[in-house]
């Protein structure tokens, strides 16, 4: 497990994963959220391709939840639901039947309204993995465990480790509306950056990133949380010379401005500007200082050029 963090914070990430007082400070963070943002933090807008529809819900003060709907069923799917509130006013504003909870991982700001929905909705499944203690569970998974729900709505899930220790992903695929596959990475991955390794090492992480990395380029990325800003600011620390990266900068700027939300990105685009996907790239390896020892295999370099890119995140968020 990585142990960069003072033993104060893994006393404090032990109480919040493995005690009550981690749900009570959960429904605090929860209240605060609701009375500061009564609308969400974010302006959020439906995506809809070929009869599935995709509803980001801003939670709390970044994250986001989303409502997966068949159009022609009125079938609906949950991801990561962490305020049961918001989910059950936007499936009742829809008028759909909520079939199931697919959950990344246990961390209560994607956990916390497992129970409540699935209290509420007699016909609620609770997906994840056993590994992650997740709220509610009903029907775990294993890597590539495949789910599905009326015609269109057919998920796979990855094993991800390395933000926790039983950390999925799900993959929606596209061929069954004719259009992109969708992909819901929880704390895996974000726009332009990557979840903390709270349960897990760089060589971890590294493996559970080249799995997003193997997927198809127009795959639409709909992350846990709305860090798109700071995480690009972060990344022209890294690589200033990166147009790309510099064009993209540029369009979130606008879209925070107004308070718009930035997701869904596309892999093709992450490849391109998200360091934390590009540990291979010769232009990120030249910016950082790093070069390949003699002795070094490639997959232990990249690991190498992973540790440093967090290095210098942890140290660009202390500032």
């Amino acid at each position: 497990m990585a142990r960069t963090e003072k033993p104060l914070f893994w006393i404090a990430y032990s109480l919040y994963t493995r005690t009550k007082l981690g749900y009570m400070f959960h429904k605090r963070q929860i209240r605060k959220a609701r009375e500061r943002y009564p609308s969400g933090h974010s302006r959020t807008q439906p995506t809809t391709i070929n009869g599935i529809k995709i509803i980001p819900v801003p939670i709390l003060s970044d994250n986001y939840s989303y409502v997966v709907i068949e159009t022609a069923s009125n079938l609906a799917v949950v991801v990561d639901p962490a305020d049961p509130l918001p989910v059950q006013a936007c499936l009742e504003e829809e008028g759909v039947t909520l079939q199931a909870v697919l959950c990344t991982h246990k961390h209560w700001d994607h956990s916390g309204g497992n129970r409540a929905l699935k209290r509420r909705y007699s016909s609620c499944r609770v997906y994840g993995n056993a590994m992650d203690n997740i709220p509610g569970l009903t029907h775990p998974l294993s890597d590539k465990d495949t789910i599905a729900f009326g015609t269109q709505l057919q998920f796979r899930a990855f094993f991800t480790p390395g933000h926790t220790v039983g950390h999925m992903i799900y993959l929606l695929d596209g061929r069954a509306s004719g259009g992109p596959s969708s992909l819901f990475s929880g704390d895996l991955v974000f726009l332009s950056g990557c979840g903390r390794m709270f349960e897990g090492n760089a060589l971890t992480m590294l493996s559970s990133l080249d799995t997003v990395g193997s997927l198809n380029d127009n795959t639409l990325l709909w992350p846990g949380h709305e860090y798109a800003e700071a995480n690009l600011l972060f990344a022209a620390e890294v690589e200033p010379n990166n147009v790309v990266r510099e064009q993209k900068l540029q369009w979130v700027l606008q879209q925070r401005g107004q308070r718009f939300c930035t997701c869904p990105s596309t892999l093709a685009e992450e490849k391109q500007y998200n360091p934390f996907l590009r540990s291979h790239a010769q232009d990120l390896h030249r910016a950082l200082g790093l070069q390949q020892k003699q002795d070094e295999d490639w997959t232990s370099y990249r690991a190498r050029v992973f540790e440093e890119l967090h290095r210098r995140k942890d140290i660009y968020k202390g500032r």
